[in-house]
């Protein structure tokens, strides 16, 4: 059994890690910490797990979980996750990285878009991005797991096969997404609360979203070339769930047909990755707890534009399911162990 440690057990994407790690039949969850002043039983934090999980989670105690782990979830915000990462990336433990500190090779763009120094430079070369779809063989050889944004997951898995070919403008590239609430993390904010949400529908960062860069960074490198998108996020009245609208103008006429033929081979070996047909829509109800994300393609006639669609749960496709997939990966099981 493979001993993992949650770092930041407490969070959202904490609980749901939780919940997938202890069905996992290779993996014993031998640690749980948390920003705390002292110990707790999981269970006082989230209910779900009384009777079936009896560990205590327990202020952070770095020498403590190298001692009981093998592989570290870090699910901490960003910019205190990096100085942790680099302790127990010292202690020969692998790690997969929940917040930004990783992501981006360059650190000028971390330090532009998150509004802090990057502290640890120094392993910004040894992280791989933990997109499974795209990554799978480096993320197999490395020891420290950049997992990425969930508004992220949802858009590039949308658009890659389009770029991957260079089928579409480059230079007019327009993303939508809309999120639940839990996307913005389990704290208290009168924006997130019930009374400022239920019934409400509004965008919020346009033009400034922190996750713009990440999208652009891998696009950029799929299609071999600069890529400028607009990118606008909405916060929905819902508890969970993305859906992720792309329009894009085509180089040459193009049918649905074709386009899905495309995607159903570019995700051939996906098991994540269910490309709808036969003009099927995806729904965030059918993600819903899944490590999925569902695409539907749709080529609207009268203006020639492509729209593409994409369905994920943002606590598990675009965080804690995606994190179990890359340990997977890294600890050399089945990739979809655990997860269906």
């Amino acid at each position: 059994m493979t001993r993992v440690a949650i770092v930041g057990a407490t969070g959202y994407t904490g609980g749901e890690l939780l919940e997938i790690l202890i069905r996992h039949p290779r993996v014993k969850v031998t640690s749980l910490t948390a920003k705390l002043e002292k110990a707790i039983q999981i269970d006082d934090e989230f209910p779900r797990f009384r009777g079936r999980v009896d560990l205590p989670c327990t202020p952070l105690d770095v020498a403590d979980v190298c001692e009981k782990a093998d592989v570290v979830f870090l699910s901490l915000p960003h910019g205190v996750s990096m100085k942790f990462a680099l302790l127990f990336h010292g202690e020969g433990k692998k790690i997969i990285d929940l917040s930004a500190d990783f992501r981006f090779t360059d650190p000028a763009i971390f330090e532009e878009w998150y509004g802090m120094s990057h502290g640890v430079k120094e392993l910004l070369s040894e992280a791989v991005y933990g997109l499974p779809e795209l990554h799978a063989e480096e993320i197999r050889k490395s020891r420290l797991i950049a997992n990425p944004g969930c508004y992220p997951t949802g858009a590039i898995l949308a658009l890659a096969p389009l770029f991957h070919h260079r089928l579409v403008a480059l230079d007019d590239v327009i993303v939508d997404s809309k999120s639940g609430v839990t996307g913005a993390g389990r704290k208290a904010s009168l924006a997130l609360s019930f009374g400022e949400c239920n019934e409400s529908f509004r965008a919020y960062r346009v033009g400034r979203h922190q996750h713009t860069p990440e999208i652009e960074g891998e696009l950029s490198r799929i299609s071999g070339a600069p890529i400028h998108i607009l990118f606008t996020p909405h916060l929905a009245p819902m508890e969970r769930g993305i859906l992720t609208t792309a329009y894009l103008r085509p180089l040459k006429k193009v049918s649905a047909e074709a386009l899905i033929d495309l995607y159903t081979k570019f995700y051939g070996r996906a098991p994540f990755v269910r490309v709808m047909e036969n003009g099927r829509l995806v729904d965030t109800k059918n993600v819903r707890g899944l490590n999925y994300c569902d695409i539907s393609v749709v080529v609207d006639g009268r203006t020639g534009r492509i729209v593409i669609l994409s369905a994920i749960d943002n606590l598990v496709k675009g965080a804690a399911g995606q994190a179990v997939q890359n340990m997977n990966l890294v600890c050399g099981f089945p990739e979809t162990m655990g997860l269906i």
